[in-house]
């Protein structure tokens, strides 16, 4: 994730849930995803302490789901500390999200396609809430950022593949999304003006594409277009990310505009058959 972007939001504690609660719902459950979302943010690794104070959690509850998820091997004792860090068994999660992903399968392709042509950067986005979360990747032949990897999250307001994918919801949800986003600038140039962030989104929703230069990482332009299900409600976005050192805004919507938008449109059509099939 991007060194300037702000930390993840952990989950809405449980005590401003407790009114919605059904009788069963396992609140013993919810504790061992608080102490693993504790690792969404900045700290690889954690001491009891740490733990306990980011889940929200007393010590003696941290100790007993922490004890749990080492012996069951997602959390790992760093060796010569009092630290916690989560092991690769974790990623059989991810593994297996992306594996069923009809998504993922439809587009990889085409990202691969565009990634071959152009040369550059290529990523399948979808929107989690308030957030876009980056489900396939395929790096192009220059220099990437590294920060950048499968499961990455950033605030959809503040990106082009978010952008592109609110243009195609309903005002409702819009505006439900805004109220999420903390509208806190990630760098000097992200926008956050309210009035603005909606304008965009009904420019992006009259070309078909959205363009964002440095607004979520510094020397990055994005292009991206939505991808929608049969019924035009959007499911993802194609995404084009290049540097400023080596682009322009003008040359981007000249040159990879077209290729987010035919890809876009290609799944979405991919999709559509596979579902009446």
């Amino acid at each position: 994730m991007p060194k300037n972007a702000p930390a993840p939001v952990s989950p809405t504690p449980a005590r401003d849930r407790k009114a919605d609660r059904s009788t069963l719902f396992i609140g013993s459950t919810e504790k061992t995803f608080q102490v693993l979302h504790t690792f969404d943010g900045p700290n690889r690794h954690m001491t009891l302490g740490d733990i306990a104070r980011a889940s929200g959690l007393d010590r003696s509850a941290t100790q007993r789901v922490v004890h749990t998820l080492e012996e069951l091997g997602y959390l790992q004792r760093i060796a010569d500390t009092r630290n916690y860090g989560l092991t690769s068994k974790v990623l059989q999660f991810s593994y297996n999200y992306i594996r069923a992903n009809e998504l993922v399968d439809k587009a990889s392709p085409y990202l691969l396609d565009i990634s071959r042509h152009v040369g550059e950067t290529t990523n399948l986005l979808e929107l989690d809430g308030h957030e876009i979360v980056f489900v396939a990747r395929f790096p192009g032949k220059h220099l990437v950022n590294i920060d950048i990897v499968v499961g990455a999250r950033l605030p959809a307001l503040f990106t082009a593949s978010g952008i592109a994918i609110l243009s195609r919801l309903p005002a409702n949800r819009i505006k439900e999304i805004l109220a999420q986003t903390r509208l806190e600038p990630m760098t000097p140039f992200t926008q956050t003006n309210t009035n603005k962030l909606m304008e965009r989104i009904r420019q992006v929703a009259r070309r078909g594409y959205a363009v964002i230069e440095n607004e979520t990482v510094l020397g990055d332009i994005s292009v991206a277009a939505p991808v929608t299900d049969h019924g035009g409600i959007p499911i993802g976005a194609i995404n084009i990310s290049v540097p400023t050192s080596r682009w322009t805004v003008e040359r981007v919507e000249s040159e990879l505009a077209q290729h987010v938008q035919v890809a876009a449109t290609s799944i979405s059509k991919s999709r559509l058959q596979s579902l009446r099939g």
